[in-house]
């Protein structure tokens, strides 16, 4: 079977981590799924970016068996296939440990929604998740973040279409998209959102939330029916 498209997104889209200053090493990883044939491709487990190609990511189906390719998977596989196996409308899926974004989850808190950059994103402050049971922990770790993850929507009553990133309690962020270039997308700006977050309250420690008529009316100027942001013929 060709999987040559999803090789290329995941591959392209693994490349912008680094270009972002999200990665470090080999921190991190991207993968972009095909609903159709029920796979998705990942970057594989361990190799620096520089000596990344389409060629060696690595095809995995939604139960997290390897399908095709030579190198082993990202150790963060199993997490993927759970989102992707439970959250159905989602093509690509980001896990970093960028510096911020990281710093907010090992503090255990969500992302206070103080701004109206936050509010172009979510009308809601970002999610962390709290930190994983001992007996998830001791059991299929990987395969138990995915449920650490969904769990904590449901908890909320959260909508993994409308809010697409999470943080990881005492761990790092997850973020999903449309495909692995949404997803990439909105990594970025978790981390940007994560750091003006943080010097908010190094200014201010008593900033006040933003108020509901402006998360509104940002959120929706991008994102509501009546939506007028950008272009509508641009692509």
């Amino acid at each position: 079977m060709n999987y040559r498209y999803i090789r290329e997104a995941a591959y392209e889209a693994n490349m912008q981590l680094p270009k972002l200053g999200l990665v470090l090493f080999t921190f991190g990883n991207v993968s972009e799924a095909d609903r159709d044939k029920g796979v998705f491709a990942i970057k594989p487990s361990g190799v620096p970016y520089e000596q990344l190609s389409p060629e060696k990511m690595v095809i995995v189906d939604f139960d997290g068996n390897k399908v095709e390719g030579s190198l082993n998977p990202s150790s963060d596989t199993l997490t993927h296939a759970v989102l992707y196996k439970h959250w159905e409308e989602i093509g690509g899926i980001v896990h970093t440990h960028s510096t911020y974004a990281t710093a907010w989850a090992q503090s255990q808190r969500d992302i206070p929604i103080f701004g109206t950059t936050h509010a172009d994103y979510n009308t809601v402050d970002i999610p962390c998740a709290p930190p994983m049971s001992d007996e998830m922990i001791q059991g299929n770790y990987e395969y138990e973040t995915g449920f650490q993850i969904i769990n904590c929507f449901k908890e909320r009553g959260l909508d993994y279409k409308e809010v697409e990133m999470i943080l990881v309690g005492n761990h790092a962020p997850f973020t999903w998209g449309k495909n692995a270039t949404k997803a990439v997308h909105n990594s970025a700006v978790l981390e940007q959102i994560a750091k003006m977050a943080f010097l908010t309250e190094q200014i201010n420690p008593n900033a006040p939330r933003l108020k509901d008529a402006l998360i509104k009316k940002h959120y929706e100027r991008k994102h509501g029916p009546d939506s007028y942001y950008g272009q509508s013929d641009y692509h």
